[in-house]
């Protein structure tokens, strides 16, 4: 029979052009960034309070009763606002988490919500056709806009706590005081407007060009055309000197400082639709995906501390290139192709340690903590070597030529053995004098064969077409051993075993029954490994996933 589960957590993970994703329990509608936080409105209707260093979740805002769409900080970071499907506004406490006011008003969910500079005003805009401004301390309103069949976004002036901007029908924007009057010109723009960090400027997109305006006359200071048809989100940096803009076909980074603003990053199209946009800080993006994602895009171009080499279209792979789950020491390791080493609690999902490594965009790596020392193995193709290297001192332990191509490596879990897969053969290197101590040169191609899975002395590999094929490298020395199972599994103590098939199933070997299969987005994992009652697994496209499987055992 059937057994649910527990999803423990969506580890943060080096993805692409070096971001890192998170997993939530609903769809992202809306992201709020401040400091080192940042607050999530999702379909859950919950605000979900996470760590940006860490990725993890550090509170859950419960009040609303549907989902929260939109989401916004406080120039302080005393207060959060949010609305929700539910037509209602709340004010929070971001210490405590508790709902400090709710606000009536609104007949229709509230798409968007800004707080004052000096924290005395609210304004929200509605799917109702109208923008109300609330006054915190009295809980009144009144409205300032109503235009039927809109649905008003708006946004007070980051150091002007009198005047906001509000934008109807996607292309009219206007400037407000706070008595509801109408002041300055309007303007042409997108339904996403946004300030500079001084409140000096802000940028509107319209009919493929960005501009940016100044805040107080309303001219245009800079304006520059794109390619692009269409852009949902736009913002500035923290520093004021680039500009971010989202839309389904990509994410686009634009340096502006210069007479002549230049695009210096894209970012490719997703399968999901982008929510949110947000800077995490001058050279990271945060975006909010309806598949309930959040990911970290780091701007390769500005970013003075980026240590990978572009990555290739070759080899498309993500840039955590490793995971090693050891439940005994309630941790996992990851390692990145930019040489980052680092260790997670399982618990918390919080970053223990991060280690600098020399590994430049290495096609394949794996790290083991072995009697207390962090070891990390990786191929570089330039020269055909696998190196092995003790982490925490910095220090190169061995080093191995080879004579192929290697599509995959494993250092055993008593750290006396690596093996590799290489295009025609599985082979196992001893760590210790370097010396190749097994091999196994099958008649077919190992290249398009999924990552080799190492228990102990044995190695599995499974193939796309063909049946599965597994070797018992025994003793040094000696020949390896066909194994007679097909199937690439791991034997759990309570007789569960775990194989490779695509996506990765459970199975009750007295039964034959399916007790847990990876189902859905969960298919094709680059790697899944079990220790414990936790299974990991590396998505190609979600990070790292870890499952409990406690409760069933």
């Amino acid at each position: 029979m059937s057994q649910e589960v527990q999803v423990v957590k969506g580890f943060p993970a080096e993805w692409g052009a070096c971001s890192r994703t998170v997993l939530l329990d609903g769809g992202i509608l809306d992201l709020s960034f401040w400091n080192n936080t940042i607050a999530v409105g999702s379909t859950s209707s919950n605000i979900i309070i996470l760590n940006v260093t860490t990725g993890g979740q550090e509170a859950i805002f419960s009040g609303h009763d549907s989902s929260v769409i939109s989401v916004t900080y406080s120039s302080d970071g005393v207060f959060l606002v949010s609305g929700s499907y539910d037509e209602t506004v709340k004010l929070w406490d971001v210490q405590t988490g508790g709902v400090v006011k709710t606000f009536h008003g609104h007949t229709g969910s509230v798409i968007s919500v800004s707080i004052s500079a000096d924290c005395t005003r609210i304004a929200s805009g509605s799917w109702d056709g109208r923008a109300f401004l609330w006054d915190i301390q009295t809980g009144k309103f009144h409205c300032i806009i109503q235009k039927e069949g809109s649905a008003p976004h708006v946004s007070f002036f980051p150091s002007d706590p009198q005047h906001l901007l509000s934008v109807c029908d996607s292309i009219d924007v206007q400037q407000w005081d706070i008595n509801g009057h109408q002041v300055g010109l309007a303007y042409n723009g997108s339904s996403q407007v946004a300030f500079s960090p001084d409140g000096t400027q802000f940028v509107l997109y319209f009919e493929g060009a960005i501009l940016i305006r100044n805040s107080s006359s309303g001219l245009i200071v800079t304006e520059f055309q794109t390619d692009v048809e269409q852009l949902d989100y736009i913002c500035f940096s923290p520093n004021g000197r680039l500009i971010a803009a989202a839309s389904c076909d990509g994410t686009y980074v634009w340096d502006i400082t210069g007479s002549n603003p230049c695009l210096i990053e894209t970012f490719p199209e997703c399968t999901s639709d982008i929510t949110s946009l947000e800077f995490s800080s001058p050279s990271s993006l945060i975006l909010g995906y309806n598949d309930c994602s959040i990911k970290f895009w780091q701007i390769g171009s500005s970013s003075e501390d980026l240590v990978a080499d572009p990555i290739t279209e070759f080899f498309n792979l993500d840039c955590v290139r490793s995971i090693t789950l050891q439940a005994k020491d309630d941790i996992i390791i990851t390692s990145e192709s930019n040489g980052m080493v680092r260790t997670w609690d399982i618990s918390t999902s919080h970053c223990k340690a991060s280690f600098q490594t020399p590994v430049k965009i290495s096609y394949c790596t794996d790290t083991q903590l072995i009697a207390g020392k962090l070891i990390l193995g990786w191929y570089q193709d330039q020269d055909k070597k696998i190196r092995i290297w003790d982490v925490e001192k910095g220090k190169l332990l061995l080093a191995i030529e080879v004579s192929d191509h290697i599509y995959d490596l494993k250092i055993s879990e008593d750290g006396s053995r690596v093996f590799c897969k290489a295009k025609t053969s599985i082979q196992a290197w001893s760590i210790q004098t370097g010396e190749r101590v097994g091999i196994v040169g099958p008649e077919f191609i190992l290249s398009d064969a999924n990552s080799i899975i190492i228990d102990g002395s044995r190695v599995w590999v499974h193939f796309h077409y063909i049946e599965d094929m597994g070797w018992d490298f025994g003793t040094p020395g000696s020949l390896p051993i066909q194994l007679p199972n097909t199937s690439a599994y791991r034997l759990h103590p309570n007789g569960i075993m775990l194989w490779d098939t695509g996506s990765y199933r459970v199975e009750d070997t007295e039964t034959g029954e399916v007790v847990f299969q990876l189902p859905g987005r969960y298919e094709h994992p680059h790697d899944v490994q079990w220790n414990g009652p936790y299974l990991v697994a590396l998505f190609s496209t979600m990070g790292v996933l870890v499952l409990d499987f406690s409760h069933i055992f």
